[in-house]
């Protein structure tokens, strides 16, 4: 989490303010000529003479500045680029590494963003992802787990996700997702979470335990249209995912918003009360958002 500033704090100096500085610092250090000296050691006063010249200098260095910030901007990534470290680069350029460290700092943000997400290492899904709803077969997705009976109720339309996304040479970033594919969403969100490799292959069959089939490989796409169609479906029933799942919605990259799944158990909603919902608020919102039952069916393990 980012912390904000002090409330007595004040901000700290800016690339400009730092220039403007050191070169202010060099034109009072600079000395004056003849004439002016003895002007002003005779009355003690600066002359309009030095405070014209002095004004015409503070001019053409905050000039100076504007044109020199950007260019040292430009010169900096393209110095980070070439593979010097932030010391190297501040030689190069002849100025403070207090100043290098910042725009060193922007100019990796900058290439982080126009680079998008981090290559992914590894996708899974629960096998059996695919009982009770509809897939265009023409997209090639496989479920390796054959639909037996009484499969489709062990699974309850709960489908998990996870994505492992490059964080580092040895290390990757993890996040997972509970999915309801026939009503609620995203139930649950985790992540991102750092792990090493090593700690990932023991963490994906622990993952999807409690699956009769375990997991399977997936492509991204699949994941992103399992669980970002969920989202939409279950908002047009009137629910929200659940909120941690804004801070792991990265890992499952660009979704265009036209899903190849129709979700519901057999396209209708249904609902299966998990340990800690709310039936009667969520059978309450399926009742305004898509009327009385038979539109929607559920199954509520006690009496509410």
């Amino acid at each position: 989490h980012s912390r904000g500033p002090c409330p007595n704090s004040s901000p700290g100096p800016s690339v400009a303010d730092e220039l403007t500085g050191a070169r202010s610092r060099r034109a009072a250090a600079a000395p004056l000529g003849p004439s002016e000296q003895s002007i002003t050691t005779a009355g003690g006063r600066v002359p309009r003479a030095v405070r014209v010249r002095a004004a015409r200098v503070w001019t053409v260095s905050l000039w100076s500045v504007v044109v020199d910030d950007a260019e040292l901007r430009s010169r900096v990534s393209q110095l980070r680029g070439e593979g010097k470290s932030p010391k190297q680069i501040a030689r190069a350029l002849g100025v403070a590494p207090s100043i290098v460290a910042p725009l060193v700092r922007a100019a990796a943000a900058q290439a982080r963003a126009s680079a998008g997400p981090p290559p992914v290492v590894g996708c899974w899904v629960s096998a059996g992802w695919s009982r009770g709803i509809a897939v265009d077969p023409s997209r090639g997705w496989v479920d390796t787990a054959p639909s037996t009976e009484g499969a489709e109720e062990l699974a309850g339309g709960l489908v998990s996700v996870l994505v492992a996304r490059r964080h580092r040479w040895d290390r990757v970033s993890v996040c997972g997702y509970l999915v309801d594919v026939y009503c609620l969403g995203v139930k649950n969100a985790s992540g991102p979470d750092i792990k090493t490799e090593v700690a990932l292959s023991r963490f994906v069959p622990e993952y999807y335990a409690a699956y009769p089939a375990g997991g399977q490989d997936a492509p991204i796409d699949l994941a992103a249209d399992i669980v970002f169609g969920a989202v939409g479906y279950a908002r047009s029933l009137g629910f929200e995912p659940h909120p941690d799942f804004a801070q792991s919605a990265g890992h499952l990259g660009a979704w265009t918003g036209s899903s190849a799944i129709t979700f519901g158990r057999n396209g209708k909603p249904f609902y299966q009360s998990g340990p800690y919902d709310n039936p009667h608020k969520i059978i309450e919102t399926l009742e305004s958002t898509v009327g009385p039952s038979p539109a929607y069916d559920y199954l509520v393990a006690n009496r509410m």
